[in-house]
């Protein structure tokens, strides 16, 4: 089996050193950068499985970082931040980062949350390649990816798992609790506020392709459902 790459972006040498440590102790192979700088070069000319991503980093913020990378790429990303406030929280996870982390943490428990990131990357593509279409919407299964209306979609990974699980049962309401269960690692982790601001963004996406249409109805007190016909 081929041995997975994290990139670790930390520009505390102590923390990047635990963090390390951690998870070569679990045969991932890793990569450190101090900085942001060199980090699109890198998982241009790398193969890279998951990024580990500080959000205080001296060159670069990593809220613009991750989106930077995002414009490019579809690796996972954890962020690390010595930030609690909840609005942190959201912003990160709406800008497509996988996973967060409040500094301190424990190198063990990042180890955890890189694995359980990596499993679900595997369970999505490990299923099969025939590409599904539902009305103005084909998903990719192989490449993970969402067209609309023939466009590609640049989704998170949340997002992708989100509107995926849409497209697979149009007319269906899901609560806000059914998607934590349904998409998220840790749902007791996630928040009512996360949903939301991941069906936000899914929306202002699918506007940008096709303004005419929203093709997500949102029901009052309950939940989220697709249009069933589009």
């Amino acid at each position: 089996m081929t041995q997975q790459i994290i990139l670790i972006v930390e520009d505390e040498s102590a923390i990047a050193n635990n963090i390390t440590f951690a998870l070569e102790t679990e045969g991932f192979g890793t990569i450190w950068h101090p900085a942001g700088a060199k980090v699109l070069d890198l998982l241009s000319e790398k193969t890279v499985h998951l990024v580990v991503l500080d959000i205080g980093l001296p060159d670069i913020n990593g809220f613009e970082l991750c989106k930077a990378i995002r414009e490019h790429h579809d690796v996972p990303v954890i962020f690390l931040t010595a930030r609690a406030d909840e609005i942190d929280r959201v912003v990160g996870l709406e800008i497509g980062a996988d996973d967060y982390m409040v500094k301190p943490f424990s190198p063990r428990e990042l180890s955890a949350r890189v694995k359980a990131v990596l499993r679900r990357t595997h369970a999505s593509t490990d299923e099969p390649s025939d590409a599904m279409d539902v009305s103005l919407f084909r998903i990719d299964e192989e490449k993970r990816q969402i067209f609309y209306c023939s466009e590609r979609m640049d989704l998170s990974r949340y997002e992708y798992r989100i509107l995926k699980l849409f497209i697979s049962r149009p007319g269906r309401i899901f609560s806000r609790d059914n998607l934590m269960d349904l998409v998220w690692d840790e749902p007791e982790m996630s928040m009512d506020r996360t949903v939301d601001a991941h069906i936000k963004n899914i929306r202002k996406k699918l506007k940008a392709i096709r303004s005419d249409l929203d093709p997500i109805v949102t029901h009052r007190s309950v939940g989220y459902s697709l249009k069933e016909n589009l």
